[in-house]
């Protein structure tokens, strides 16, 4: 069963982290891979997910954390042909404002020397705000205006492309949730695994679609410190970092 390698740890963190979650599992073109345990560590210790500390959250931009959640190498990769599907799940989870981003990085070498360092990073799919600002607002809850929201609650998954056109190599993914729920007090929660692609792509997207991380964002940044609950503010929001890159 997909989760039955990361249940076990549930009960263990649960009440502790209960507004807190990370990645716990992924389907990489239609074949299950477990995630890290961060509470349990002796049971995922051969898994995609680069390894990292605990699921509580960044609170800066600027952390070195930002990057895979201070996340080490794996010992595993997963394999996917470039234009199928990666689906990140998220056993649990609880805030239904803010954006989802997927980053990619492209290594130059073995995993075990790629550290996601330097502006590489560049974003496959970003889902931010759709609410009308007239009924359904920034904090609104129920219903919530968040695509995040949809992710809410036990093993819910996000799936993303990886572009057709993308060229072969070793890559990392990178899954992020920014919390919003609080004004002026964004929580960050990404993790990274490790990829294979293949397939004939001869594409790279252009410095314009890169970025650092830490360092796409900025703590003051007004997507980032969002006073959430003041309704006279505009009700828009654009998702931080570069564009998506389609491969286009």
């Amino acid at each position: 069963m997909l989760f039955s390698q990361v249940a076990s740890a549930v009960g263990l963190f649960a009440a502790g982290v209960s507004a807190h979650g990370a990645v716990t599992s992924y389907v990489i073109d239609g074949k299950n891979y477990p995630g890290y345990q961060g509470f349990s560590p002796s049971n995922s210790k051969d898994v995609i997910q680069r390894q990292w500390s605990d699921y509580n959250p960044i609170t800066s931009c600027s952390s070195a954390k930002m990057r895979c959640n201070g996340g080490t190498s794996a010992t595993q990769s997963a394999t996917v042909a470039a234009g199928a599907n990666v689906t990140a799940i998220w056993q649990q989870w609880t805030h239904s404002q803010g954006p989802i981003l997927v980053w990619m990085y492209k290594c130059s070498g073995a995993f075990s020397s790629c550290d996601g360092s330097g502006s590489g990073w560049f974003k496959i799919d970003e889902a931010g705000f759709f609410g009308d600002g007239t009924k359904v607002f920034l904090d609104s809850e129920t219903p919530s205006g968040w695509h995040i929201a949809k992710i809410v609650g036990g093993n819910k998954p996000w799936s993303s492309r990886i572009p057709a056109a993308l060229a072969p190599g070793n890559y990392l993914i990178r899954h992020e949730l920014i919390a919003l729920h609080q004004a002026n007090a964004p929580q960050f929660y990404p993790e990274c695994a490790q990829l294979v692609v293949t397939g004939t792509g001869t594409k790279e997207p252009d410095s314009s679609y890169k970025a650092a991380i830490p360092g796409y964002c900025k703590d003051s940044d007004p997507n980032i410190k969002v006073p959430i609950n003041t309704r006279t503010i505009a009700q828009t929001y654009v998702v931080p970092g570069p564009k998506v890159w389609t491969g286009a």
